[in-house]
């Protein structure tokens, strides 16, 4: 039946889904509900069409038999009527005769009416089979639905955290990262060793302005001195003493 087909092709669905990204499982089920709630339609039409078929057989069966048996209540009276001289013998057989002809037309219909009522009952009970299995089957999707929508909920956001998380990896973001990280150690270091030098060479200077002399005016007579004599400022100064 069709409905099976489209049962088999709703199972089908979520495996299609992770062959050819472009089927959606969630409207694929979706679709199937769909086809399955319009094969419910068509059955619940049929099983009414079918249950109105033997209404009206068994309504035909009950009529013919009915009139079969007026017929026979008719063919009665007729021969009563004979028997008390009410009617002529002859004209009375011929009437009842044509009465029990009747009768035994109606009884016929009767009959082959009961018959056709069975059959239609007979489908009838085979198509409400159909239509209680559909419900059934409808239900159950209904339900499946539900738990396919939440695990496409929870695979889609799993699926993109892993891409997010392979990109970042694929991309060398944290080898970037890594690197960064390393060459702010490098500079850090280098920045200490600089201030290093530096204050060694700071500490030599120290060192030997020390040995010279804390401020440094023993230097500092002599290149007075030295000057002196070049301006020949000592020799004035003799001069004059004398």
């Amino acid at each position: 039946m069709s409905f099976l087909n489209r049962l088999f092709k709703i199972g089908q669905a979520e495996a299609h889904s992770a062959v050819n990204q472009f089927e959606d499982p969630i409207k694929m089920t979706e679709q199937g509900l769909r086809d399955l709630r319009e094969d419910l339609d068509k059955a619940l039409h049929a099983l009414a069409e079918v249950k109105a078929l033997a209404i009206r057989s068994r309504n035909d069966a009950e009529t013919a038999r009915s009139k079969a048996l007026d017929y026979e209540n008719k063919a009665v009276l007729l021969l009563q009527k004979a028997n008390r001289q009410e009617l002529e013998t002859a004209e009375a057989d011929r009437l009842a005769t044509e009465a029990l002809t009747k009768k035994t037309q109606h009884e016929a219909q009767a009959t082959r009416a009961g018959q056709d009522q069975e059959k239609f009952e007979a489908s009838a009970s085979q198509l409400n089979q159909n239509v209680q299995q559909l419900k059934q089957t409808i239900s159950q999707w209904d339900n499946e639905l539900r738990t396919l929508k939440a695990r496409v909920t929870v695979s889609t956001a799993t699926k993109t955290i892993n891409q997010q998380l392979a990109q970042l990896d694929s991309s060398g973001t944290v080898n970037l990262l890594e690197r960064m990280k390393e060459k702010i150690a490098t500079e850090e270091a280098l920045a200490e060793s600089y201030g290093q030098i530096a204050n060694e060479s700071k500490s030599v200077d120290q060192e030997i302005d020390k040995a010279l002399g804390a401020d440094g005016s023993g230097q500092a007579a002599t290149d007075l001195a030295a000057l002196k004599a070049k301006l020949g400022m000592q020799k004035q100064l003799g001069s004059s003493e004398l």
